[in-house]
């Protein structure tokens, strides 16, 4: 994403090899993760800064030199901002799921935001993290404070979402499976476990994990991985050892909560069936054949699931610490709803009729006369 933070790619491409290898080789742990899960690696979203931060070399690299892409814009300030949206729409309660882009989105973004925004939208991704550079830590929603409309952007205040205690697991997932992330000094900064929310370390606006957050059903961490943005070549395979468990690691938390089917009473797949957990004022949604995948920490929930035109359903789950639990929703149409629409389209018909027909009985009095 920051042309100039180079280490994150080059952990992908090594990580996107390692899998080849493990799973090549007989590997039970990678094989069972790569049957299981559908993994997609972006080792770059912004390769016009990084050839720019590349041209100037490790040692000669300015601080900032290759961060934001060719047209000078920080890919990482550039999403739609939808957390003003949300807390002008009624403070913390206001809706913060599935929030719609406001119509002239598009012409306010970058080609590689737009991009990324199109490819996030085309597949119902459920877990996902961002590599950065720069520190040494775990951060995650939201990174915009709510209270940064009246306060300076040097002010900080945490603000978690309200699947904090979640956020909190998956950050410490990959901090403590890294070598040294969970210590907590790094790069003259401390964080506690080596996590952080990131509203509480600073706040920003128009990030991409509070637009996954607020836009699609994808859980997303930032990945702050090395003090030094640019390391040298002989520094990479130290850095590897030290985060190839971790990556591993958080792609595995991908199987916890609750996932399944909502369908209807044919067995037909319901896309865009609403999934409310009580308690936990976010929703995700299903996708395009009705499946649904819901991240949760070991508990017991109350879970309904919704869609137009049917009734709800509600089922108690228990959720354990290893395999996500299967719980499928077969909704029944609304039929007193449906029953409902009908009466009234009826009655809107007849009012019709017997006005047609009083304006011709008016017709032909005004005739006869």
């Amino acid at each position: 994403m920051h042309g100039n933070e180079v280490l994150g790619r080059e952990l992908l491409l090594q990580l996107s090899e390692f899998l080849c290898e493990e799973y090549r080789r007989g590997s039970e742990r990678v094989t069972r993760l790569l049957h299981d899960t559908r993994i997609h690696i972006m080792p770059s979203m912004n390769p016009d800064g990084y050839e720019v931060a590349a041209n100037q070399g490790p040692d000669g690299i300015g601080y900032l030199t290759g961060r934001n892409n060719a047209n000078g814009v920080d890919l990482n300030r550039n999403f739609p901002d939808l957390n003003t949206f949300m807390y002008y729409s009624g403070e913390i309660s206001g809706p913060n799921h599935h929030i719609p882009l406001p119509d002239n989105w598009k012409s306010q973004v970058e080609p590689e935001t737009l991009a990324v925004i199109q490819w996030i939208g085309s597949y119902n991704f459920v877990l996902s993290a961002n590599l950065h550079g720069g520190a040494v830590v775990a951060n995650y929603p939201y990174d915009k404070s709510q209270d940064q409309r009246f306060r300076s952007h040097r002010r900080t205040a945490n603000t978690p979402t309200p699947d904090d205690k979640l956020f909190q697991k998956l950050a410490k997932t990959y901090s403590y499976a890294h070598g040294w992330m969970h210590r907590g000094w790094n790069c003259g900064d401390y964080f506690v476990d080596g996590i952080t929310n990131g509203a509480s370390w600073y706040s920003l606006s128009k990030g991409m994990q509070d637009f996954n957050y607020l836009y699609t059903n994808c859980f997303e961490i930032t990945l702050e991985l090395s003090c030094n943005k640019f390391p040298p070549k002989e520094d990479l395979e130290r850095q590897w050892m030290a985060n190839r468990e971790a990556l591993v690691a958080f792609i595995e938390e991908i199987h916890q909560g609750i996932k399944g089917m909502v369908t209807d009473e044919n067995n037909n797949g319901i896309a865009g069936a609403v999934i409310s957990v009580q308690g936990i004022s976010h929703d995700v949604t299903s996708g395009e054949m009705g499946d649904y995948f819901r991240l949760l920490l070991p508990g017991t929930y109350t879970i309904t699931a919704s869609a137009e035109g049917y009734q709800p359903q509600t089922v108690t789950a228990t959720v354990g610490p290893a395999a996500p639990s299967l719980v499928h929703f077969q909704l029944k149409q609304d039929v007193v709803k449906k029953a409902s629409e009908r009466k009234a389209s009826g009655t809107h018909t007849n009012n019709k009729t017997l006005q047609k027909k009083h304006h011709k009985e008016e017709c032909s009095t005004a005739r006869t006369w």
